[in-house]
């Protein structure tokens, strides 16, 4: 179910106020009808890959009960690789076992080898990526001892498949979210106030924003061999702002959506674009699945513990392993390449430790957000052969780009607002003005806001039903 769909907006009311009306002490009920909403939210996909969900939760729940019952290292070792390799397994079926399959026959044949490797044609589970990292975190979390077991099992496989962060995250830890729904969640105004308002903004991004700038994108980047360099860096330029709309704008919808119903999802966007290194630009974007890599691979493998040349091998496999975990696709795996190749550069010339200020900072940050323009660029070809197509145009064949009516004055527009909300936040981590935390005067301003968002939205929002970006990883 798409958060964009009419379905939604009659669901989430419904979940809503079933949720409200059971008394806030009986926590277990509460629990047990979220779990079966967010079990009809995937379903309403594919109804058969529930399985796969469910599959995942069962054995990561069995894994943890496992090394709590066994004392031995190496029982408690077997069980977190049970769990594990059957996760792994499961995503590599069905996100990576065509890719693979068709590249060893390709390179089979090449040979003379002409061997047919048989190809299942599965289809890829929305949110396998996301839920599987997940219930991995909590595994390997119980092992290390930083993470109590949750004995429930209900409790747990709500803990997987809490549906506002179900299929695109913010990958969540055992450690914030677990808790949570062992605490009573009273209905509070302020929280459904603020809740509303993050999901009025995401709604905003999402179907003003991003799906205006897609109508562009989609048009030059699936036909490039019709379109020349100016086009191409127009294009460009809207996929940056589009991916950000289109993720940021599901990552607030999914903590608005928690927080109405009274729980709190870790921020998965920092003002991403204002980083003046790539290695920062990490910390800002998708920074549950940053943090992720960081603490079950990088970490893991050495981090930066080891030496200069480790580091940066260490530094090479997360991205990789990023790469991959955004989609089976040699334009994945050379981006995720890309970045940690520009990420041990930035390393072996100290740009980590440097603390940028004044016409400095500003320098570095344009220069950051240019490469990052190019390696979305990378990432949105459908090929490599497409993506050195662009590549090519835009060096040798300039000329001014192709022109098309996607709603020029809306985009314009939302670029300002989205530079306002930028300025608005930066002032007031500086504390330049103030602004009264509570009583009617906010109320007012605040359904104003909502209001307002709720207005643009209806007029100049795309209602296509778009399915977001990530949703395919």
């Amino acid at each position: 179910m798409l958060f964009n769909s009419k379905s939604f907006l009659l669901f989430f009311p419904i979940v809503c106020a079933v949720y409200f009306c059971i008394p806030s002490t009986r926590i277990r009920v509460r629990n047990m009808w979220l779990l079966v909403a967010s079990y009809y939210f995937y379903m309403n996909w594919q109804p058969a890959y529930a399985l796969l969900l469910l599959s995942s939760t069962v054995v990561t729940y069995l894994a943890a009960l496992g090394m709590d019952h066994y004392k031995s290292l190496e029982n408690k070792k077997m069980c977190l690789i049970g769990g594990i390799v059957f996760n792994l397994a499961l995503l590599f079926l069905f996100k990576y076992y065509n890719f693979f399959s068709s590249n060893i026959e390709h390179v089979l044949q090449k040979t003379g080898l002409g061997i047919d490797i048989p190809d299942f044609h599965l289809l890829l589970p929305v949110g396998i990526s996301f839920y599987t990292f997940q219930a991995l975190g909590y595994s390997i979390d119980v092992y290390r001892g930083v993470a109590k077991v949750e004995k429930d099992f209900w409790t747990y496989a709500l803990f997987v498949s809490f549906f506002p962060q179900l299929v695109a995250g913010p990958i969540e830890r055992s450690n914030n979210l677990l808790p949570q729904f062992r605490q009573k969640h009273d209905f509070d105004v302020e929280a459904v106030m603020t809740g509303l308002k993050w999901m009025m903004w995401g709604y905003f991004l999402k179907l003003v924003l991003s799906d205006r700038c897609g109508i562009y994108v989609d048009a030059v980047f699936n036909n490039v061999e019709m379109h020349n360099g100016g086009s191409f860096l127009v294009a460009a330029l809207l996929f940056t702002f589009q991916i950000y709309g289109d993720f940021a704008g599901y990552s607030l919808i999914a903590i608005g959506v928690a927080r109405v119903l009274g729980f709190s999802l870790m921020e998965n966007f920092h003002r991403p674009y204002l980083a003046c290194t790539v290695g920062e630009f990490w910390h800002r974007w998708h920074i549950s699945l940053s943090t992720w890599l960081k603490d079950y691979v990088y970490i893991p493998l050495g981090g930066s513990r080891v030496g200069r040349w480790r580091t940066y091998f260490n530094l090479l496999v997360t991205f990789i392993i990023s790469g991959l975990w955004h989609g089976a696709n040699w334009t994945f795996l050379c981006w995720g390449c890309l970045h940690g190749m520009i990420l041990c550069l930035e390393r072996a010339l100290g740009c980590h430790k440097k603390v940028y200020h004044g016409i400095n900072k500003y320098l570095h940050n344009i220069w950051t957000f240019i490469l990052i323009c190019v390696l979305w660029m990378l990432f949105r070809a459908n090929s490599l052969t497409d993506f050195i197509t662009i590549v090519k145009g835009i060096v040798t064949n300039a000329g001014f780009p192709y022109v098309q009516d996607v709603g020029w004055g809306v985009l314009i527009a939302s670029f300002a607002a989205i530079g306002a909300v930028l300025v608005k936040d930066i002032a007031a981590e500086k504390q330049w003005f103030a602004f009264p935390a509570d009583g009617w005067v906010c109320r007012l301003v605040q359904c104003t806001y909502i209001a307002l968002l709720l207005a643009i939205i209806s007029l100049f929002g795309v209602f296509g039903g778009n399915q977001f970006i990530y949703f395919q990883f």
